[in-house]
């Protein structure tokens, strides 16, 4: 009877440790990531539709760098091994934003007048909102099938519109202002380019062998995960 009671007063012990700094941390930083890029998402709604593309820049640019920029964290969470996420298409998603972000619209702001620049930010946020929330209800065990699903699913149809925004993006500055640089420049943003052919496949393939893990099995699957 007395090893029983040990063991069915265990397992309390052992959740309440599990709360420590680490999980209170990625609660804050993916609940806090979530907000931003909803924010960003309702901004950019809200100036396409009742003003023009061409607006939008004015209200999100600034914001969206930082928040994007903040973004760098995810890499180093891999790194040092707070989150399993690995570092190689980790590093690809961040820095191909960064480049967007920081070396197209920062200094051709010109371009951010563009449909392209809101269907871009329109994926990112959308994949955010959905990605960083699912992560912080991940915390507590609280995540709903159906956010499990647009975790995983999602991005059939969010990627595509990333990707071409971005592409598109690109060969607008190399047509444009970027273009008629004489340094190194245009040819740098010509091997960007070039790198989303095997750099597409690759974060689309991911995906898809995560979503073959996390949503082939179903919700029961999920639950068991959980």
């Amino acid at each position: 009877m007395a090893n029983t009671k040990s063991s069915q007063t265990a397992p309390p012990k052992k959740a309440s440790s599990d709360f420590g700094p680490k999980k209170a941390y990625l609660i804050l930083y993916n609940a806090a990531s979530a907000i931003a890029w909803a924010t960003i998402l309702g901004r950019v709604a809200v100036v396409y539709f009742w003003k023009s593309p061409a607006f939008v820049s004015l209200v999100v640019d600034n914001f969206a760098r930082i928040t994007q920029t903040f973004a760098i964290m995810e890499i180093l969470h891999a790194l040092t091994g707070v989150v399993p996420a690995p570092v190689f298409t980790t590093v690809m998603q961040v820095a191909s934003r960064l480049v967007l972000i920081w070396g197209i619209c920062f200094p051709f702001p010109e371009l951010s007048t563009s449909a392209w620049y809101s269907s871009m930010l329109t994926a990112w946020a959308t994949t955010e909102v959905i990605r960083y929330t699912y992560f912080a209800l991940k915390q507590v065990n609280a995540v709903p099938d159906m956010l499990n699903w647009l975790r995983y699913s999602a991005f059939l149809v969010l990627y595509p519109i990333g990707i071409s925004s971005e592409v598109a993006m690109i060969i607008r500055a190399l047509l444009g202002p970027a273009g008629q640089m004489v340094d190194f420049y245009p040819y740098a943003l010509f091997a960007i380019l070039l790198s989303y052919i095997p750099g597409s496949v690759i974060l689309y393939s991911h995906m898809l062998k995560q979503r073959g893990k996390n949503v082939g099995g179903g919700a029961v699957s999920h639950k068991k995960k959980q």
